[in-house]
């Protein structure tokens, strides 16, 4: 299951969500949580943290706008992971883990 994991993110198009790749592989997202964990001390995967995208452009709406951290029109986007680039030169990954 970790090299459906593995290869299900590889072949993805880009960055690919904790929950889009849960439905698409049929795995509760805890246990998904710890597969994607394990490729990432592996150094195969990256996390890629998007963070708050704000409406506003960061405050920048007014002088009575809190943030993006408390802004009612910004969205915490979720957490989605990727493939590190691999060097063309490198062996192939041992079998061992």
């Amino acid at each position: 299951m970790l090299h459906a994991v593995l290869a299900a993110v590889e072949n993805a198009a880009g960055p690919v969500s904790l929950d889009r790749l849960g439905q698409q592989l049929d795995i509760a997202p805890a246990a998904l949580q710890g597969m994607l964990d394990f490729w990432v001390r592996k150094g195969r995967l990256r996390r890629v943290d998007a963070g708050v995208e704000a409406a506003c452009g960061q405050g920048s709406c007014g002088i009575s706008c809190p943030g993006p951290t408390a802004c009612p029109f910004a969205a915490t986007l979720p957490r989605s992971y990727e493939p590190l680039p691999r060097p063309a030169d490198a062996a192939p990954p041992s079998r061992r883990y």
